[in-house]
């Protein structure tokens, strides 16, 4: 199984950038897939999530009206649009897949991150 992360970089307060997840491996249909971030000295936190059909949407609180998750099975891939970064936002970003929605913070399956850097 490989998660490939992409899409991030570095953009000013008040951007956007969309996180693309590259799966292979597996049958992405039969996977919850979930968007988790860690920034320096902090713990990892999850960001988003979906079900396996995409009929059910978690976002955290401080995303909540700026980031949508999204996802389509045929093509094997998983979005993470991101709008009105702030500084805060600035973490590595995992794309991770579990056979469970929202039942676990260590899915089965990660992905490298892909760093995004929002600046002042």
């Amino acid at each position: 199984v490989q998660l490939q992360a992409s899409g991030g970089g570095l953009v000013q307060a008040g951007g956007s950038l969309r996180l693309s997840c590259a799966a292979s491996g597996l049958t992405l249909s039969s996977y919850a897939m979930s968007w988790f971030r860690k920034a320096p000295g902090k713990e990892r936190d999850l960001v988003a999530a979906v079900n396996s059909r995409g009929a059910s949407t978690f976002l955290a609180h401080s995303v909540r009206g700026r980031f949508t998750m999204s996802r389509d099975n045929a093509k094997n891939m998983v979005y993470l649009q991101m709008n009105s970064l702030k500084p805060e936002d600035t973490a590595v970003y995992y794309c991770a897949a579990d056979p469970n929605y929202m039942t676990t913070m260590t899915p089965s399956y990660w992905g490298r991150g892909t760093q995004v850097t929002v600046s002042s």
